[in-house]
C-alpha cells in the first residue's frame, strides 16, 4: 500500500513536533539551549499567513508544551500571539521595510512582550509575578540568528 504525496507533509510535521518536545525537555535542563519561543512565534505567523490549519494546530500544541515546561498559564502564549498577530504585527510590517528588522522585532515581541503580558496577567489574577533573568538576552540573540535563517 503506497502513501500518497499529500500525506508526507503531515508526517514530517508530526516528526518536527516530536523532536521539539524532546528538545524542549532538554532546554529546560541545559540552560544554554534556547527554548525557541521566538521561532515558534515566527512559525505561528507563517502558518496563519499560509492558512495551514494542521501546522497551526501543531504549533499551538508546541506552544502549550513550552508553557507547561516554563510554568506559564495555559494558552496565555496562544492568546498573546493572536493578539500580536492581529493588532501589532500589521503596524510593524507597515513601518519596517527590511525583513531582518521585522524578524528581530518578532523575536523581541515574543520574549519581552510575553513577559509584560504575563506581568499584566499576574496583576489581574493575583498570581506570583513572572521573573526575567539575563539568559533572556542570550536567548534573544541566539534566536535572532536562528530566525534569520528561516
Amino acid at each position: 500500500m503506497q502513501r500518497s504525496l499529500t500525506h508526507k507533509k503531515s508526517l514530517t510535521l508530526f516528526l518536527y513536533v516530536a523532536l521539539f518536545v524532546m528538545y524542549e525537555s532538554l532546554s529546560s535542563i541545559y540552560l544554554f539551549l534556547p527554548p525557541l519561543f521566538g521561532v515558534l512565534f515566527l512559525l505561528f505567523i507563517n502558518s496563519l499567513d499560509n492558512e495551514d490549519s494542521l501546522a497551526t494546530f501543531l504549533i499551538i500544541f508546541c506552544i502549550v508544551i513550552f508553557e507547561s515546561e516554563q510554568g506559564y498559564p495555559i494558552f496565555s502564549a496562544v492568546i498573546y500571539f493572536v493578539f500580536i498577530y492581529k493588532l501589532v504585527l500589521p503596524k510593524i510590517m507597515q513601518n519596517f521595510s527590511c525583513p531582518p528588522c521585522v524578524k528581530i522585532s518578532i523575536v523581541l515581541l515574543a520574549y519581552l512582550g510575553f513577559y509584560f503580558f504575563n506581568y499584566i496577567l499576574s496583576n489581574i489574577f493575583l498570581t506570583p509575578m513572572p521573573f526575567i533573568n539575563y539568559y533572556v538576552i542570550y536567548y534573544i540573540i541566539l534566536e535572532f540568528f536562528i530566525v534569520s535563517v528561516l
